[in-house]
């Protein structure tokens, strides 16, 4: 970006501190109008605090905060909007039984007299939506909306309020890729229109796809900023992580060994006539769009959605899977896609929840004995490194490699033969990434059997022995020579 461009924001010598925590240290930013600025960091690197004073949910401790060349005062979110700020956090904001018109002005409606104008409401809705090139009828009732759509009445509801800087957090982690093209031509349209764009993600191969310059936090500490022809991966990761990593997908190779798991024509309504097997040993990764059928299949491995039909062996042996109960009893365990909603209690502490599955194993007579349930449960967090201050921290104050490592340690301690893992990464920073594929090597060097199920085309190339391909419900390729793959192969069988 020019020395010239007027900056659209300045932030100068911010701090932050909480009771403890010097949660910023001095952070300096600066944002040009049309820009995209990739906000990159680890988890606990400081990201979310500081877009949290932009949006107005945190003040700074020190510092100043200028936009368009005015130092502005952001003391809660309403004085956010008008000074023209708009940020979309990762956990959508919209109230799922209002229509889209009424998500938009919520807190802002067009009325006359206190009643509302739901015609002007309308109209200018439709003209939002017509400025990114996107048609939804704005009397849709929210949750009827597909994920990607509901992102679009994000950004939109984020643009009603006549922003300049946009602020979007997580945008794509739950889109396809074909809705992450579609959500790049929104952000290059609202470019060309001069709005200054903060894009936070951990998909480190859109970054280099949608961002023009790129700035590093690390531990609440600004490291460095650079033009993103002037970085390539390899040096975005060690400037986040403090650290040489010579091997982003460090996939251990071994002997693998018998089969293990073999599904014999499992179907349902979504998934036609699959049959696969997974050997002791074995990493086989599954990949396709969203909505291919991948994590429906896994949940009739697990007994989670009843099947049409279909036969699970293990170790040759037919099992009889009606409930996950059968499938956890048979040692097969499923680490969720949606590891907040079905993979924990957030509410609870990660002790309960490690402790949910082996109730049966820490329990007599129906008396929980909770010390040998808190000395199996240490011994996790040490060897997996997990990051608690200790066992009775609630799940949901976690980031999210620690939840994603306390689910797996409660499928460990039930000694899985097979271990289902569906997005292993998802959501999770750069350095807590290679801990859980550290982790899958482990268990794959022990003779499990790993299905890893995974939308990053890069991490199942990077961790997987094998590849099937799934299209529309079914196994549409399987591909065993990894190592002479391409992603634009993946994608070909993927679409075609």
């Amino acid at each position: 970006m020019s020395e010239h461009s007027q900056t659209l924001l300045k932030m100068r010598g911010i701090h932050k501190r909480f009771p403890g925590v010097h949660a910023l240290k001095g952070i300096d930013m600066d944002l040009y109008p049309g820009e995209v600025l990739a906000l990159m960091g680890e988890n606990g690197a400081g990201k979310s605090t500081l877009i949290k004073m932009l949006g107005g949910a945190h003040q700074a401790t020190e510092g100043t905060i200028e936009l368009k060349g005015k130092i502005i005062e952001i003391d809660n979110p309403q004085t956010s909007q008008d000074a023209g700020i708009g940020i979309i956090y990762q956990e959508f904001n919209l109230i799922p039984h209002l229509t889209v018109r009424e998500n938009i002005f919520l807190g802002r409606p067009k009325a006359q007299s206190g009643v509302i104008n739901k015609k002007e409401e309308q109209r200018h809705a439709k003209e939002l939506f017509q400025k990114i090139g996107i048609e939804i009828d704005p009397e849709t009732i929210c949750n009827q909306l597909s994920t990607a759509e509901q992102q679009i009445v994000e950004i939109v509801k984020a643009l009603s309020t006549d922003v300049s800087l946009l602020v979007m957090d997580e945008p794509s982690a739950t889109l396809t890729p074909q809705e992450v093209e579609g959500l790049f031509k929104i952000i290059r349209d609202l470019q060309k229109q001069g709005i200054g764009i903060i894009y936070i993600s951990h998909r480190l191969d859109e970054i280099f796809d949608i961002a023009t310059r790129v700035m590093v936090m690390r531990d609440g500490e600004y490291i460095g900023s650079k033009n993103i022809e002037d970085i390539n991966r390899q040096e975005m990761i060690e400037m986040m992580v403090g650290r040489k990593v010579e091997n982003e997908f460090p996939k251990h190779y071994h002997k693998i060994g018998a089969p293990v798991l073999e599904v014999t024509d499992m179907s349902s309504k979504d998934v036609k006539k699959v049959s696969f097997t997974v050997h002791a040993g074995e990493v086989l990764g599954f990949t396709g769009l969203v909505g291919a059928g991948r994590t429906e299949l896994m949940r009739l491995i697990f007994g989670a959605d009843k099947r049409d039909s279909g036969t699970i062996k293990l170790h040759g042996k037919e099992l009889k899977i009606d409930a996950p109960r059968d499938a956890i009893a048979h040692g097969i365990g499923l680490l969720t896609e949606d590891r907040k909603g079905q993979g924990l209690v957030l509410i609870h502490s990660v002790r309960e929840n490690f402790g949910l599955p082996n109730l049966g194993k820490f329990s007599k007579f129906g008396i929980i004995n909770a010390k040998q349930e808190k000395v199996s449960f240490a011994e996790h967090v040490k060897n997996m490194l997990i990051k608690i201050p200790n066992q009775e921290q609630l799940a949901k104050n976690l980031s999210g490699g620690n939840q994603q490592k306390v689910v797996l340690a409660k499928w460990l301690e039930q000694d899985c033969e097979v271990v289902i893992i569906d997005e292993p990464t998802r959501g999770i920073d750069v350095g807590a990434k290679y801990e859980i594929y550290m982790l899958i090597n482990k268990l794959a060097e022990q003779g499990k059997a790993i299905i890893m199920i995974s939308s990053e085309l890069p991490e199942v190339m990077g961790m997987s022995d094998r590849i099937m391909v799934m299209r529309s419900g079914q196994v549409s390729a399987e591909v065993k020579d990894v190592k002479n793959t391409t992603q634009e192969i993946l994608l070909d069988h993927a679409i075609h």
